[in-house]
């Protein structure tokens, strides 16, 4: 392993999140072959206590010198190989807070152990063959989680269900691997390689992967979220649709121009997917400086946002302001929202302006003062990332970036073979790519992976996961 993660010490972390004042329970964790000789030195358990695995022992921690109780805990045991890393693992769980748990933490080091890295259990766990890649990335997608989608898309894939299929497709490629490289060993020995049967089995490995690949787009929407930005003039209501429907006041609301001088924040999930809703300030032509930055901002978190409400004031109908701001935002996918619907008989009619894509803009109407219409605009922001083909159904599995990028290099080497055998090329030259299409499918699992992925992967867990 690289220097990044040094093995073979005992090492400990803080595996919960401390909130001052506020935490319950506050959990220090260790693992490594000191961890149990750590933890008698400084834990003292009452009675006849046996401290066996899988046990929870009640009692105190000492200060091993001054023998001063430092809390009153819980201890858990759970011996090699029967725990999270395949070694010795033992939790203090002590009051929480911020207090107890550092000096807790700081007693195992004094004692000899070292203080995790981030990732290292998990990193450990898939050393000693307790998780392969797929399931450490689903620990840390879980942990991450924005959503109850984004959970179960990290649960399937914790409990194996993209490992399953990944490895199945590298078995099959190793197999037609195994009959190539033994005609070209073995050829006066063998039959006649089957090549029609050789591509249609690639073909149809070619056709999995496009299958797995097709996720891709759904995995990134549960993890990192949709971000939307509500934008247009001054005093068309832009604020109270936020706190419609966030159902909060994030945001200042009056009948004065210009209130809203940054972007306010607002995290939702719609239908399973995480929503992030940036409410930004009013587009207008001003002299005031600061407003004048708040403008910029807008127009900068429209421009990177996926998806924009271009919000109109419905009593006052599409002015020339509304079709400027139109134009800066144009290139953006695009709802067009008619807030304060409640005001006029009927809907204004809205000249023929289209979205990004040429076709229409989606219009939806609201009343964000007495909470109406915003069903509407979230059945029509999934319609709008249905049209983007991202799927925003459950899914089995959801690939993350890095699988997707091994499985395109999978792929792309399998299509390479099949090129190959269309162009009657020796044998040998087959393997090339096949070798490489096994290589890239090894390193989603592990099975074939570098210490820099390794390092690049786990430096991205919290410390004590």
């Amino acid at each position: 392993m690289s220097e990044s993660f040094p093995q073979g010490a005992t090492i400990v972390a803080i595996a919960t999140a401390i909130v001052p004042q506020q935490g319950s329970i506050g959990i220090v964790r260790l693992s490594g072959g000191s961890a149990v000789a750590i933890a008698k030195t400084l834990f003292h358990a009452p009675g006849r206590q046996q401290w066996e695995s899988h046990r929870i022992l009640y009692g105190c921690i000492r200060h091993p010198q001054t023998q001063a109780v430092v809390d009153e805990a819980l201890l858990l045991l759970m011996m090699a190989p029967r725990s999270y890393t395949r070694e010795d693992v033992v939790e203090f769980h002590c009051h929480g807070g911020i207090i107890p748990v550092q000096l807790v933490l700081q007693l195992c080091l004094a004692a000899g152990a070292r203080l995790a890295q981030p990732g290292e259990f998990t990193l450990r766990a898939f050393l000693n063959g307790r998780l392969d890649l797929t399931q450490a990335e689903s620990i840390a997608e879980l942990v991450g989680a924005r959503s109850p989608a984004a959970a179960r898309a990290a649960v399937a894939g914790l409990q194996g269900k993209l490992a399953h299929p990944i490895r199945s497709l590298r078995a099959r490629c190793i197999d037609i691997l195994a009959e190539i490289e033994a005609r070209i060993d073995f050829e006066e020995d063998l039959p006649p390689l089957d090549e029609g049967l050789i591509k249609s089995q690639l073909e149809e490995i070619n056709a999995e992967i496009s299958a797995i690949l097709a996720t891709a787009d759904q995995g990134e929407l549960l993890r990192s979220g949709l971000k939307v930005a509500i934008v247009g003039r001054p005093n068309v209501g832009k604020s109270s649709l936020l706190n419609a429907w966030s159902r909060c006041d994030r945001a200042i609301v009056t009948d004065l121009p210009g209130t809203t001088r940054d972007v306010v924040e607002s995290q939702l999930v719609v239908k399973g997917i995480p929503v992030q809703v940036l409410d930004t300030a009013g587009i207008r032509h001003t002299a005031d400086r600061v407003e004048t930055i708040g403008i910029e901002r807008s127009l900068q978190a429209a421009k990177a946002a996926d998806l924009v409400l271009l919000t109109i004031d419905a009593s006052s109908g599409w002015t020339s302001e509304d079709q400027e701001i139109y134009q800066q935002v144009q290139q953006r996918p695009l709802i067009l929202v008619l807030n304060k619907s409640d005001l006029v008989p009927t809907l204004p009619l809205i000249p023929p302006v289209a979205g990004s894509l040429g076709s229409p803009l989606p219009v939806v109407a609201t009343a964000a003062t007495h909470n109406q219409g915003i069903e509407d605009l979230e059945t029509a922001i999934l319609a709008a990332v249905n049209s983007g083909d991202l799927q925003a159904a459950d899914l089995e599995l959801a690939i993350n970036q890095r699988q997707a990028a091994q499985l395109i290099r999978a792929k792309t080497s399998i299509e390479l073979v099949l090129g190959t055998i269309a162009d009657a090329n020796p044998l040998d030259f087959w393997t090339i790519d096949l070798r490489d299409a096994i290589g890239a499918l090894g390193e989603i699992t592990g099975e074939e992976v570098t210490e820099s992925i390794l390092d690049r992967i786990f430096s991205r867990f919290c410390i004590g996961k």
